[in-house]
């Protein structure tokens, strides 16, 4: 791969297949930053939030949007920056998306955010294209170098990805079980809630598995069953 040449960029090296808008369960608070990512009228947005809040599917899905539309993405995570060099950022205002994942990791390298500060204004100059970043912590936190980058990222939309509530949490998981053609009874859900890793990605990936467990053994799913498999 040639640093810094658009043709050689590996355009859907870190893409998830599976991640798209149609399942990505959320926060009601969330539903105006999925609203505006679906439209994709704003040129620029800048995401922030914690772990697991969601933020990498949701710069996926607007990656897989603009392909499913005829158009080209790049999306580039920060946390595999060791694999390429800033001037992999020069040409990319041709792409009609830009999705900068872990944007923080970045701050305080003065080469990374002197060509992000630049490839913002190729972006802005060009007049049709769109820049969405996401970061684990608010603009003003971040520590940049650059006071005009951070200046910049807040010019378009600034979204705070908000977690999901136990409430809301239990909604998705029965809304993906429904989905997937099983039944997740309140109380399994609640059990899982309470004795499980929190994180949303993490209760998918184990109703995924749970899912295959109740097929394979021809049950449904309960309490007890699903502590057996848990502890198994």
């Amino acid at each position: 791969m040639v640093v810094g040449d658009i043709k050689q960029l590996p355009l859907g090296m870190w893409l998830r297949e599976a991640a798209n808008f149609e399942n990505f369960l959320t926060s009601l608070f969330n539903q105006p930053l999925l609203a505006s990512l679906k439209n994709a009228e704003e040129p620029f947005v800048f995401l922030w939030g914690g772990a697991s809040t969601g933020k990498s599917h949701l710069l996926q899905a607007a990656c897989h949007a603009i392909t499913a539309r005829g158009g080209n993405s790049v999306y580039l995570p920060m946390s595999e920056v060791d694999q390429f060099a800033p001037e992999m950022l020069e040409g990319l205002e041709q792409m009609p998306l830009v999705a900068i994942d872990d944007v923080d990791i970045i701050a305080g390298d003065r080469d990374w955010e002197t060509a992000l500060f630049s490839l913002y204004n190729r972006i802005r100059d060009s007049g049709n294209n769109r820049l969405l970043v996401a970061a684990n912590k608010p603009l003003l936190e971040i520590g940049w170098l650059l006071p005009d980058l951070q200046s910049r990222l807040s010019w378009g939309l600034v979204y705070q990805v908000q977690a999901m509530n136990d409430n809301e949490k239990r909604l998705a998981l029965q809304q993906r079980a429904d989905h997937r053609g099983f039944e997740l009874p309140d109380d399994v859900a609640n059990y899982l809630l309470r004795h499980y890793q929190r994180q949303p990605s993490a209760l998918f990936e184990l109703l995924d598995m749970l899912d295959q467990y109740s097929l394979a053994e021809q049950r449904r799913l309960t309490i007890p069953f699903v502590k057996q498999i848990i502890e198994t």
